[in-house]
């Protein structure tokens, strides 16, 4: 079995391409990103540079079995127009190349932003998927539910799989995942387990999380089985801002949320902070996920919980690590940073 990996080289993709490269039935891992990984070099797998954009897509994609589609630009927040470019317009390009290319399935990255908002709600699969408009990120990924609705429809021979996923953490991702959503002016020693006495979180925060290593053997499941349709993926417990204070060894104190989005969003119009005010509002509005169904049919079971995979990244904030490709370089390397990077 082929199979090829847009955004190999992120947080969830190097977890996908390790589970695949240690799967017997997988004979060849194509990863495409950007910008190839120099060091990182997992069995069976050989990396190709091409945008999601770029007709090198096709050229990929002849004798492939699946094609794990994970390429997301998060950056950068102030030009909506180019996250829209690379992330709605590029993955509508991957799949038509693999419909093309007579691809037998498509395992597609959607999120938890997809689903409408439903704060306090535990929602399956059937949860409408029209995201916040005002966000971009729910956005997008709305809409390209929206257009895998039509092309499942012109394309009933392709296998199409959507991984909802909640919040994916891991060590190597720490650095990326503090670019992506803090930005450079937050020290690295506020991660460290006490040493904020107090620590100020919206009112009403509820979330979910899992490793990475769990979120690759997700969409390894997904890639060889006969799947088709949404899965909820995501581990227990639900986290909440007691839960994530004594993670963090300090005492939460909730903040009303049109503080927390005012204060998000003067910072972000003076470029101090990369997420703006609609991210936060976006992620206070969404429900949890009930993972009931792939847990049912395809046998996934989480090996760490949500709470363990958040220590994990934590700690790994504070001591700036990274991982061994360009999205995920650590903090305290030197070069060119990437404004945007796979999921």
């Amino acid at each position: 079995m082929k199979v090829v990996v847009f955004g190999a080289t992120g947080n969830v993709g190097t977890s996908v391409v390790e589970a695949l490269a240690h799967e017997p039935e997988v004979t060849e891992i194509v990863g495409v990103a950007r910008r190839t990984p120099s060091s990182w070099q997992p069995p069976k797998t050989r990396f190709e540079a091409a945008d999601v954009r770029s007709p090198q897509v096709a050229d990929h994609l002849r004798g492939t079995d699946v094609v794990v589609l994970l390429t997301w630009a998060f950056q950068p927040t102030h030009r909506p127009l180019t996250t829209w470019d690379v992330n709605v317009l590029g993955s509508m390009d991957v799949l038509q190349a693999a419909a093309d290319a007579g691809v037998g399935a498509v395992v597609y990255a959607s999120s938890l932003a997809a689903y409408s908002p439903g704060p306090g709600r535990h929602v399956d699969e059937s949860w409408p998927t029209h995201s916040m408009p005002t966000a971009a990120y729910g956005r997008e990924k709305a809409y390209l539910e929206r257009y895998l609705d039509a092309y499942e429809l012109r394309h009933p021979g392709i296998r199409v799989v959507r991984m909802r996923t909640c919040f994916v953490f891991k060590r190597s991702s720490a650095s990326e995942q503090r670019r992506i959503f803090a930005g450079p002016l937050l020290p690295r020693a506020m991660f460290r387990p006490g040493r904020l006495p107090v620590v100020p979180l919206p009112a009403g925060l509820r979330f979910q999380a899992m490793h990475g290593d769990d979120a690759g053997e997700a969409y390894r499941l997904a890639v060889l089985s006969d799947a088709r349709g949404a899965y909820n993926v995501a581990a227990d417990p639900i986290i909440d801002g007691p839960a994530l204070g004594a993670l963090l060894e300090s005492r939460a104190v909730q903040v009303p949320k049109p503080a927390v989005a005012a204060a998000m969003a003067a910072a972000w119009r003076l470029r101090l902070i990369p997420a703006d005010e609609s991210l936060v509002k976006l992620f206070l509005s969404l429900p949890t996920l009930d993972a009931s169904r792939i847990r049912a049919e395809l046998g996934w079971q989480p090996r760490r919980s949500g709470l363990d995979a958040l220590r994990e990244v934590v700690q790994a904030m504070a001591d700036g690590a990274g991982g061994p490709t360009p999205p995920l370089h650590s903090a305290t390397s030197t070069g060119r940073r990437p404004r945007h990077a796979p999921e």
